[in-house]
């Protein structure tokens, strides 16, 4: 059983230790929010297949990324299967072919990083700070 709840989580077992702020990205509107606040900032924008297994993986292990110092962050979580509309506009506005899961970094207004699957465990969040 334990091997089940390491490949597809344990929702009894939930990663306390987040130090992720998810802000769920439902609506179009929102992505003018995010053109603007990165300007000021960077803004990173998670989308997720929540029927995905490796998308599930990949977002636990994202969530394990976090540290303290990365809290900060802004984070949009995206829920595929809700919203694909809205990752269309996502890849019209700022270029970027979907994926799923897939790691969006917007700064002045423009994507300047995006990985998918386990490359997203792979970033270094700092940079984006």
């Amino acid at each position: 059983m334990s091997i089940f709840n390491n490949l597809f989580g344990n929702k009894e077992n939930t990663d306390k230790s987040s130090y992720i702020n998810w802000i769920p990205l439902t609506s179009k509107e929102q992505l003018e929010e995010i053109k603007k606040e990165s300007d000021a900032e960077a803004i990173l924008i998670f989308k997720h297949s929540t029927r995905c297994g490796i998308s599930s993986m990949v977002k636990r292990q994202f969530e394990g990324l976090f540290a303290e110092e990365h809290q900060s962050l802004k984070v949009y979580y995206l829920d595929l299967l809700n919203y694909r509309t809205i990752s269309n506009e996502i890849e019209e506005i700022f270029n970027v072919l979907h994926q799923s899961p897939q790691l969006i970094v917007i700064k002045n207004q423009t994507a300047v990083f995006n990985a998918s699957h386990y490359d997203i465990t792979e970033v270094n969040l700092t940079r984006f700070l």
